[in-house]
């Protein structure tokens, strides 16, 4: 890639899983560290959110789990349509994405990743900054998610 995605970047590894409660605490065990707290966002019209190149309509539990200079972001999606449900119905629990921070250089690596054939699965905006899950699981066997900054 002419712009590539710097090691230096790597900020996220997120998994998906079935349920939430179990996965947190069972993360706060391996680390002896506080059960993270989890936090609920129910689906919500969203103009700023798509899937598959359209609006998104989906709920999602969530929980952060800071190791070192990165996070560990554990998932749990609701029953409608999305990148988290798309992943855990047809793998089960897993890692769906690693999520990399690349500056200014977001809009150029995700021309690259689509002329690659890596489609924008998901693109979503919130204040200061977007993420980005780049379809890349066939090839890479986990997602990308590409971040201008964190």
């Amino acid at each position: 890639m002419k712009n590539n995605i710097g090691f230096d970047g790597f900020i996220q590894i997120a998994i998906v899983v079935k349920d939430i409660r179990k996965a947190a605490e069972s993360w706060a065990k391996l680390f002896n560290i506080p059960v993270p707290e989890i936090r609920d966002n129910p689906p919500a019209h969203n103009p700023d959110l798509t899937y598959r190149g359209q609006p998104a309509y989906y709920g999602l539990k969530v929980a952060n789990i800071q190791v070192g200079n990165f996070v560990i972001e554990l998932h749990e999606p609701d029953e409608h349509d999305s990148t988290f449900r798309e992943f855990l119905d047809k793998h089960g629990n897993g890692v769906h994405h690693l999520g990399f921070q690349v500056g200014d250089k977001r809009d150029a690596i995700i021309g690259e990743l689509e002329e690659m054939g890596y489609a924008m699965r998901t693109v979503g905006y919130y204040p200061g900054s977007s993420w980005t899950i780049v379809d890349s699981e066939d090839d890479l066997g986990v997602n990308l998610n590409i971040k201008p900054r964190a």
